[in-house]
């Protein structure tokens, strides 16, 4: 009877063993995993570069801030060539800058995205090692339920470690709970972290596309100078004949402006079966959606001494398609060879377009045309035709127009 006894006391022992054993292992697993792991060498080192690529960004943004301070204090001074041609040179610098600091931007973000890809493979090896955990508790689970409390009574000399050794198995089944707990934040975490990824894809690609915009634009600022250098032949006496021609082509424009749209909408009203109404969806860009250079009445315009900026400037490249921002008829399609070029359409509800700069234009007066449908191209080059006497570079100037009095065109457009 001692023999028997003895016996199955050895084979019960042998199972909780292994048991005991297996659950060891899965325990040593989870403190491991539990515990935040030290940031990798590598990771380190991106992290770092990118500390040192936002630190030179914000340098630059700083020394942008001192280029428009002087900016302004230019801008409030006497009105000569000297002047304007410091203008231009701030706004070239601030320019050059901003391209630096953008390309600084799209290199940070790379270097997010390549510290994001890491982290995420990291993760992901936590997700395996994870489940092989809870692989190996259920398996230590398994050996438990081959053990009965006979057979546990039966390894333990005394009621005390039997106690112990049973508090120990509860453990285990707890540690199961955790570990799936601990496997859903690894998958919410792997998510975000994916995420936020595509986030910084889309962010490059933005960025990638204003780097090319502001070098666009640094290059029409660049020409501006050029031709200004060329026009005037360094003269100051032919700088203030170019300001007044300037001043009254658009005195002469905004003058037409205003007659031929109160002409127009008379004419209208004569004829019954050509009545007015606005696009449900109101007004369309023009021109693609893209950065606007100059604000309505900004007050960093670069020629605002000569006439108050009653528009918006949108960037766009020489010869970019114009479509009409809403349905309505053609009051003014004026070709000016050399000079400033124009097409204003009227609308309903008071409302009327100004497109500026044409290079080419497509439509006739008294047309009558739908929204987005094209009728011309852009211009604003200097010495291009269309551009007119003052330009600074290629893009649509879009004036909006309520009752005849200039209105913020951003407040209308979708």
């Amino acid at each position: 009877m001692r023999t028997i006894f003895w016996s199955l006391k050895l084979l019960a022992g042998g199972i909780f063993l292994s048991a005991i054993i297996i659950a060891f292992f899965a325990f040593d697993i989870k403190l491991t995993l539990g515990q935040d792991q030290p940031e990798s060498a590598e990771v380190k080192k991106i992290s770092d570069q990118i500390k040192a690529k936002k630190d030179r960004a914000d340098e630059l943004s700083r020394r942008q801030e001192e280029y428009a301070k002087a900016l302004e204090q230019k801008q409030s001074e006497k009105l000569d060539l000297t002047n304007q041609m410091g203008i231009l040179d701030n706004r070239v610098a601030s320019l050059e800058l901003d391209i630096m600091r953008t390309g600084l931007e799209i290199d940070q973000v790379t270097l997010e995205i390549k510290k994001l890809s890491l982290e995420i493979s990291d993760k992901e090896d936590k997700l395996v090692q994870e489940k092989e955990h809870i692989a190996t508790i259920l398996r230590a689970l398994h050996q438990q339920d081959r053990v009965n409390t006979l057979q546990v009574l039966l390894l333990n000399d005394s009621l005390s470690d039997f106690l112990n050794q049973v508090k120990y198995l509860e453990d285990v089944n707890s540690e199961l709970g955790d570990s799936v707990r601990e496997l859903e934040k690894l998958r919410d975490e792997l998510l975000l972290q994916k995420a936020n990824q595509e986030k910084k894809n889309t962010d490059l690609a933005i960025l990638k596309k204003d780097l090319d915009d502001k070098k666009t634009a640094l290059l029409a600022e660049k020409e501006s100078k050029q031709f200004l250098i060329v026009q005037t032949e360094s003269s100051e006496i032919e700088f203030q004949r170019l300001i007044r021609l300037a001043k009254q082509e658009q005195a002469q424009a905004a003058s037409d402006v205003v007659s031929l749209e109160k002409a127009m909408r008379e004419k209208l009203e004569q004829q019954k079966n050509k009545k007015l109404v606005l696009n449900p969806n109101g007004l369309i860009w023009p021109v693609t959606k893209n950065t606007v250079t100059a604000y309505f009445h900004d007050p960093d315009y670069p020629f605002r001494y000569v006439f108050e900026h009653p528009a918006i400037d949108i960037r766009a490249k020489q010869g970019t398609v114009i479509r009409a921002a809403a349905s309505g008829y053609v009051a003014r399609a004026k070709d000016a060879g050399q000079g400033y070029s124009y097409i204003m359409i009227v609308h309903g509800d008071g409302l009327s377009t100004v497109y500026g700069h044409v290079s080419k234009i497509m439509v006739d007066e008294e047309q009558y045309v739908v929204q987005g449908q094209q009728i011309g191209l852009s211009g604003g080059t200097p010495g291009t035709p269309g551009a007119g006497n003052m330009t600074s570079g290629p893009h649509l100037h879009f004036e909006v127009r309520l009752n005849g009095i200039p209105v913020n065109p951003l407040e209308y457009l979708k």
